[in-house]
This record gives structure tokens, sequence and C-alpha cells, in this order.
């Protein structure tokens, strides 16, 4: 089981920069991952998002401020006096006895949420078909995540969804029916919303994908490769 990419990770030790970033997180997402109600598949890609994008990590520290200001109403008053000492005392008994590790840096165009998912190594690349390859971090019932690399003006299947997609540009770019996205851009796919993403010509495109439903492929092969490439 991946380990939790909450709020409390600080996503915001950024490395360098992509370009203007035209394509943010919707205003609920952000406040389920402030909440820590995600998924690990749908945390990692909006850690991997914020890191990246100025407006979006501004707009989770008003959600993350927002939500003290309602604990803080709550108060200890809430608590039990008995309730109060055991959630210290656990909290005591979990408390790391030795320093805590250096926090991941961005590694190429892999920022750091994404280096700390993939323990500190470089991708492991699997082939799909038409030149593009996927690097599995997490497939598990709840949901899925992984990389995507497309070779400069391959297209990926055309597909729809069954629940929730996010796909966070790491290098290059990529043009559906929605629109241009680069490097920093995130595309929200729901429902069953079809699309087929074509990588621009010039460098390939990696993408950080996940999903909490397998896609719907429009066409036999890909559907029958499906179970096969897990995807």
């Amino acid at each position: 089981m991946s380990p939790p990419v909450t709020s409390s990770v600080s996503p915001s030790a950024p490395g360098p920069m992509p370009g203007p970033i035209s394509h943010h997180l919707p205003e609920a997402i952000l406040a389920a991952y402030a909440g820590g109600s995600l998924g690990y598949a749908f945390e990692l890609v909006v850690a991997a998002h914020v890191s990246l994008c100025d407006e979006c990590r501004a707009r989770l520290g008003a959600h993350e401020a927002a939500g003290g200001a309602v604990l803080e109403e709550v108060g200890a008053a809430a608590l039990s006096p008995d309730l109060r000492s055991r959630l210290l005392g656990a909290l005591a008994d979990e408390a790391p006895s030795h320093a805590a590790p250096q926090a991941p840096r961005r590694d190429g165009p892999f920022p750091a949420p994404v280096v700390a998912a993939l323990g500190g190594r470089a991708p492991r690349w699997r082939s799909l078909t038409g030149g593009a390859k996927q690097c599995i971090l997490e497939d598990e019932a709840a949901g899925s995540v992984r990389l995507l690399s497309i070779p400069p003006g391959a297209a990926m299947p055309e597909h729809g969804h069954g629940g929730l997609e996010l796909t966070l540009v790491l290098q290059g770019a990529y043009r559906d029916a929605g629109g241009r996205y680069g490097a920093g851009d995130v595309a929200v796919e729901e429902d069953d919303d079809g699309h087929q993403p074509v990588a621009e010509p010039g460098e390939t495109c990696i993408c950080l994908a996940a999903a909490d439903a397998p896609l719907r492929f429009r066409g036999i092969g890909p559907r029958l490769a499906q179970r096969f490439f897990r995807i």
C-alpha cells in the first residue's frame, strides 16, 4: 500500500517551473485534498500539480486555512479529557525517533511528489502500442496512477471514462477536443467524456494520469489489450 500524499506532505518546494499554466484543478478537488479525502492516485496528481502551480498552491492554502479555522472553532472542549490524553499519547508513540529524511527534489520533468513515488529511481517503462510507454505507480481497486510517455505526433486510442480521470502534463504537450495541454496543465475528464490525446511535435509528451475506473476504449484492438496493459 502506497503512503498517503496528503497536504501534510508539503508539495510547495518547487524546482524549475513550466510555462504559463492554463488548466487548473477544480475547487472541489482541492478541497477534498485539503480534507484528506482523496485516494492515493488522485492525491499524487494533485500534489504534483500544486508543486508546479502558484495559483493552485495559493488556493490550496486557503482551503487548509479554512479547515484549520473550523477545527479551532470546534476546540478542545469537544474532546473529553480522557480522549484528549489518549490522542496525545498516540501521537507521541508515532513520533519518529530519528531525524526525518530529506525531502526529495525535482528530477528532470518529474516534480518532487513523483520522485518520491518512484522511490528516487528512474521510471521502469513498459511498452504499450505505437511507441507509447507506461510506468504504473499504483494499481488498486480504488484507483490507479501511472506515468505515460507518448512520442511526438503519436495519438493515444480514443476513449471515454467510467469515472474520474486526472492527467497532469509533465513534459511536452498534447491536444484533444478539450484544447491544448502543456507542461503543468491538468486535464479533468469525467463520466463518458470521449477524447483522443495527440502529442504535439517536438519533445516526448510525459504525463501523470490517475483514474478511479477502467477507461472505455472505442476500438476493438485497445479493448482486447486493455487487461494486458492494466488500463
